[in-house]
C-alpha cells in the first residue's frame, strides 16, 4: 500500500492557494459528461453533492432513510467552529489552527488542520447566503459562544439545534440540483460495496431496503460521506442506524483505515438508565459555557443537589483546570469524570453521573437569557429524565460520540484506492487523537462545499469519462457476493438474535476499549471479539427474508461489520504504545495524570491493510511533520 499525502511542499499557510494554482480542472463545457456517486446525505453528503451538481457534474446521491433530510447530521447540537474574530478576542486562522493541533495531541497532518482553519469563515458566509438563521446580538451581528479546549470564541450557533438548521441549509441546496435534474436521488439505499475495474473505483453496488433488490450503479468516481463508527459500542450518542459498513466495505476492497482506536468520549450525555436502551443523548457541550461541573466532595452524601452547601461541593474541573475551568477538551473531561466517579463521588444510580449545574449562570444572567440560549436543550433533558434544570443541576456521564478514525485519505481526500474518496466524518478527519467540539460540522462542510467539488475535477479531468458502466462483469460479480453474503447470514439458523450480540460486543468495547485503556485489557478484548464473532457465525438467529424490509438483516450485516472493525480498534490502541488524546493508555501518564505522548515512536498515522479473510491486517505509518506548530506536552493547567 502507497501512502503519499500529496501534500503541496512549502509552508501550510499557502499549501491550499499554491495546490489550487496548479491543480487540473475540468472545463465547465466537459463536466456534464462526468457521473460522481455520493453515498451520504448528512452535512459532508448534501454539501458536496449540491456543490458538484452546481457545477455541472451529474450526480448519483445516496441515503438509507426515507428523505436526505433525516441524516444523523440533524442531531448535533452546540455549534460550529469559524475564524472571524466577531468577538475581537484574539482569534485568527493561526489560533483556530492552534487550537485544533493541540486539541488532537499533535496527531493530525498540520496542511489539512491549516486548510480547516482558512476555510471555516467561508462556511458562515455560504450557511448565512441559505438562510440559515444564527443567532445574533442585539446589534445585528452573529453572536458567537465558546467551546471546549479554547479561550475565545468563535462558534456559530442556532440555539441547540445548530446541525437541524445547517442540514436544512445544504439540503436545500440539495433539492435544487435535485429538481433542476442535476442530481438524481435514491433513498432508502444501502451501500453493500464498491465495484473496482482496472485499479479505479468505478461504482456501488446497492440494496434497495423497501424491495430487497441488489442493483448497481456506475460512475467515474465515488464519494462516501457516511459518517462515523461509534455504534461499534452500541450504546452511544449516534442514531441507531448509523454505521461503519460502506467505509468497512471500501476498506476490505483495499481502501486503508487510519486510526481506528481513535474514538471521541463526549463528557456532557444523558446517563444510561438501563442494559435495553438503544442509545444515549448527548447533551450539548455548549451548556459548559454557562454550567459548572461539580460532585459531591464525600462519596456517599445522597443529599438533594440543592441541600448539598457550596463547602461540600467538588468543582473537579475548574480546581484541576485553572485556566480553562469547565472548559477543557473534551477527552479530558470524559477522564475526569470518570476517575472522580471511581473514587466513589458519582451521583445518580450506580454512582455513575456527575452534576452540570446552571444555577449560578441563571443567577447571574436571569432566566429569559439562559431560556434563549438553551431552551430546547432544557426540554429535551427533562423530557427524557422527567427531572427540570431550572430546579435541580442535569446530572451527565461521558458517552462515544465521534470517531476521529476512517478511510485514509490524501490532501485531495482521495483514499488508497484511485476514484475512491471519503469526507467528513468517514475519512480519517482533520482532528488527531481528540476533535475539539464544534469542529465535526466545520469539517463537513469545508469537504463538502470547498474540498472536494475542486480537488475531486483533478482526478476526473486524468481519465476518459463514461469509459465503465454495469455491463462490466465486476458489477454482476460484485452483486451476486453481496446476495450470497445476505443469504449466508439466514442460512446459520441459530438461536441468538444480532442485537443480543451487539449488546456484548458493546459492553466489551466499553470495558476494553473505552475511556482508558491498558495492555492487559485489550488483549482481553482481542480474545473476546473473535469468540464473539464466531458465536455470530455459528448461532445468529434471523427471521424473515431478504425479499422486502427487514430491519432484523440490516442490523445483522452492520453488526458483522462491527464485529471485525472492533477487533481491529483494539489492535490498533494495542500497538499505539502510548497516550495520546481520546487514547489514553494507562501505563503512559505525566505525574499530575495527563495522557503523556511518545513522539520518537509514534508521531505517526496508523494505516490498516486489509489482507483477506482469515489474514491478519497490515500496519502502515504516515510521518506526520511539525512545522508550524512545533511538538510539545499538551496543558490545559496554566
Amino acid at each position: 500500500m502507497k501512502l503519499d499525502a500529496q501534500i503541496p511542499a512549502g509552508d501550510v499557510a499557502g499549501a491550499w492557494a499554491r495546490h489550487k494554482e496548479h491543480m487540473r480542472l475540468v472545463g465547465p463545457t466537459n463536466r456534464h459528461h462526468y457521473r460522481v456517486i455520493v453515498v451520504g446525505t448528512g452535512l459532508a453528503g448534501a454539501s458536496a453533492a449540491s456543490s458538484m451538481a452546481a457545477m455541472g457534474y451529474k450526480v448519483d446521491c445516496f441515503c438509507f432513510q426515507d428523505s436526505p433530510r433525516r441524516a444523523h447530521s440533524i442531531a448535533a447540537q452546540g455549534g460550529i467552529n469559524a475564524a472571524k474574530n466577531y468577538r475581537n478576542d484574539g482569534d485568527s486562522v493561526y489560533r483556530l489552527f492552534y487550537d485544533t493541533q493541540k486539541g488532537g495531541d499533535y496527531r493530525s497532518r498540520e496542511a489539512n488542520v491549516w486548510r480547516l482553519a482558512e476555510l471555516s469563515a467561508g462556511i458562515i458566509d455560504q450557511a448565512v447566503a441559505q438562510g440559515v438563521p444564527f443567532a445574533r446580538e442585539y446589534g445585528g451581528m452573529l453572536a458567537n459562544r465558546s467551546f471546549g479546549g479554547v479561550l475565545v470564541e468563535r462558534t456559530f450557533y442556532c440555539r441547540g439545534e445548530t446541525g437541524q438548521q445547517l442540514l436544512l441549509g445544504a439540503n436545500s441546496a440539495l433539492a435544487r440540483q435535485i429538481h433542476d435534474g442535476h442530481v438524481t436521488m435514491h433513498t432508502r439505499c444501502e451501500m453493500e460495496d464498491i465495484v473496482t475495474v482496472d485499479g479505479r473505483t468505478h461504482g456501488i453496488v446497492v440494496r434497495n431496503l423497501v424491495t430487497g433488490e441488489i442493483s448497481s450503479y456506475a460512475a467515474d468516481a465515488v464519494v462516501l460521506a457516511t459518517g462515523g463508527y461509534g455504534n461499534v459500542f452500541n450504546l452511544s450518542t449516534n442514531a441507531r442506524g448509523s454505521n461503519v459498513s460502506a467505509t468497512w466495505r471500501a476498506h476490505k476492497r483495499g481502501a486503508g483505515f487510519a486510526n481506528p482506536s481513535y474514538v471521541q468520549i463526549h463528557p456532557t450525555c444523558i446517563p444510561a438508565s438501563g442494559d435495553h436502551q438503544s442509545k444515549l443523548t448527548l447533551m450539548s457541550e455548549s451548556l459548559r459555557n454557562d454550567g459548572r461541573i461539580w460532585v459531591p466532595k464525600k462519596a456517599g452524601d445522597d443529599r438533594k443537589p440543592s441541600d448539598i452547601p457550596e463547602e461540600d461541593r467538588f468543582y473537579y474541573l475548574e480546581d484541576r483546570y485553572p485556566r480553562f475551568g469547565n472548559l477543557v477538551p473534551r477527552d479530558v473531561a470524559s477522564r475526569n469524570a470518570k476517575e472522580v466517579c471511581d473514587e466513589g463521588l458519582g451521583v445518580g444510580p450506580g454512582g455513575r453521573g456527575v452534576y452540570l449545574d446552571l444555577r449560578d449562570a441563571i443567577k447571574e444572567q436571569g432566566h429569559d437569557a439562559i431560556r434563549d440560549k438553551y431552551l430546547n436543550l432544557f426540554e429535551m433533558y427533562e423530557r427524557i429524565t422527567g427531572e427540570s434544570p431550572w430546579e435541580q443541576p442535569m446530572r451527565i456521564y461521558p458517552a462515544v460520540h465521534y470517531a476521529m478514525g476512517g478511510l485514509w485519505v490524501d490532501y485531495n481526500l482521495m483514499t488508497t484506492k484511485p476514484g475512491l474518496f471519503a469526507i467528513g466524518e468517514s475519512n480519517f478527519s482533520d482532528h488527531g487523537a481528540n476533535r475539539l467540539g464544534a469542529s465535526s460540522m466545520m469539517q463537513c462542510l469545508a469537504d463538502g462545499y470547498f474540498v472536494i467539488p475542486l480537488t475531486i475535477g483533478d482526478y476526473l479531468s486524468r481519465h476518459p469519462y463514461g469509459d465503465v458502466t454495469t455491463d462490466h462483469p465486476a458489477f454482476a460479480e460484485a452483486e451476486q457476493e453481496a446476495r450470497d453474503r445476505i443469504e449466508g447470514f439466514f442460512a446459520i439458523g441459530g438461536n441468538t438474535t444480532a442485537l443480543t450480540i451487539h449488546r456484548e460486543l458493546g459492553k466489551i468495547m466499553w470495558n476494553h476499549c473505552g475511556i482508558a485503556r491498558n495492555e492487559a485489557g485489550l488483549k482481553e478484548g482481542l480474545k473476546l471479539i473473535p469468540e464473539l464473532r464466531d458465536r455470530f457465525w455459528s448461532d445468529l438467529r434471523l427471521e424473515g427474508t431478504s425479499k422486502g424490509i427487514n430491519q432484523s438483516l440490516e442490523h445483522a450485516g452492520r453488526l458483522a461489520d462491527f464485529l471485525e472493525l472492533g477487533e481491529l480498534m483494539c489492535r490498533d490502541a494495542l500497538e499505539r504504545d502510548e497516550s495520546c488524546g481520546c487514547h489514553f493508555r494507562e501505563e503512559h501518564q505525566t505525574e499530575d495524570g495527563e495522557a503523556l505522548r511518545n513522539d520518537s515512536e509514534f508521531a505517526h498515522v496508523s494505516v490498516w491493510e486489509h489482507m483477506g479473510k482469515g489474514n491478519p491486517e497490515v500496519m502502515h505509518k504516515e510521518a506526520l511533520e511539525f512545522e508550524a506548530l512545533p511538538l510539545a506536552q499538551r496543558n490545559y493547567k496554566t
